[in-house]
């Protein structure tokens, strides 16, 4: 199944699935003692019988040794999906504002705990109104679901298995080049990478727009990287974000592949982890 879904293929849909608003900030802290970031903006308008769920605090567990958005518990994750009236049987269409870094984080962990049919609406927020999609305000009554949510239905990484993935496949960092390279750090203690890995910067997987690329030129990106399917492929990033996305990318272009969630955020925790700088 084509994890994405277009805007006018959702417009065109007879069965409207479950919709799920992961609209984010990526600047805003983790686990900062305010409204949730995102909120705001799906307060002044949203899809039609679209259900909020922050990524924070229901798609991430509390930053700590794991990480700065580690997984959340089972229970955590059953809670917000029961409020959206996921079932077992649900289609779900996940959105953020336009480039599907938080919607993407949101389709790895409905994966991994059991959502078996969740797609991401390609270009967010912004292609829905651009394809002349309704806009509202109204908020949904909370849904009634006996959803139960099971831990470990899609490939996970820890630090040791992203380590042995790094010099037995390809490990890839979605990180910018220059966190990547460890010349900037703007969110973690510590700069670099892990080594073995191989710089693929997620923002390079869609357009100006917020839209995917083409499978075909997702395909030719990563197996020019050394992603081309034949060997394990694993991600990871600052803090299991954009790993998701770049697993989402790798899975448009019809390569599976495992996600590491602590992500350098965990990595670092560890003070025998090796850690490599430079662009190579």
């Amino acid at each position: 199944m084509n994890p994405l879904i277009s805007a006018d293929s959702l417009l065109a849909a007879t069965d409207r699935p479950v919709l799920i608003d992961v609209t984010w900030n990526l600047s805003a802290p983790a686990g900062a003692p305010k409204a949730a970031p995102g909120r705001d903006a799906y307060d002044a308008g949203h899809l039609p019988g679209a259900h909020f769920v922050d990524l924070d605090t229901e798609l991430a567990g509390p930053p700590g040794e794991g990480g700065r958005h580690p997984l959340p518990s089972a229970t955590t994750v059953e809670a917000a999906l029961r409020r959206a009236g996921v079932t077992e049987d649900s289609a779900v269409v996940v959105y953020d504002a336009a480039n599907s870094m938080a919607a993407a984080r949101a389709w790895w962990i409905l994966r991994y705990f059991g959502v078996r049919d969740v797609r991401v609406l390609d270009g967010g927020f912004a292609a829905w109104r651009a394809a002349g999609g309704e806009v509202t305000t109204d908020v949904p009554e909370d849904g009634k679901s006996s959803f139960v949510a099971t831990a470990g239905q899609v490939p996970l990484l820890d630090a040791d298995s992203a380590a042995e993935l790094a010099s037995t496949g390809v490990l890839l960092d979605a990180r910018a080049p220059e966190r990547f390279a460890g010349e900037v750090e703007p969110l973690d203690k510590i700069a670099g990478h892990i080594p073995g890995a191989v710089n693929a910067p997620t923002a390079a997987n869609v357009s100006a727009d917020g839209h995917f690329l083409s499978a075909d030129d997702l395909r030719a990106r990563f197996t020019a990287l050394g992603a081309d399917g034949s060997t394990p492929v694993g991600a990871y990033c600052g803090s299991g974000v954009t790993a998701a996305h770049e697993a989402l990318a790798l899975q448009v272009a019809g390569i599976e592949a495992a996600v590491y969630v602590g992500s350098w955020s965990e990595w670092i925790t560890d003070p025998d982890r090796p850690i490599a700088t430079g662009r190579q």
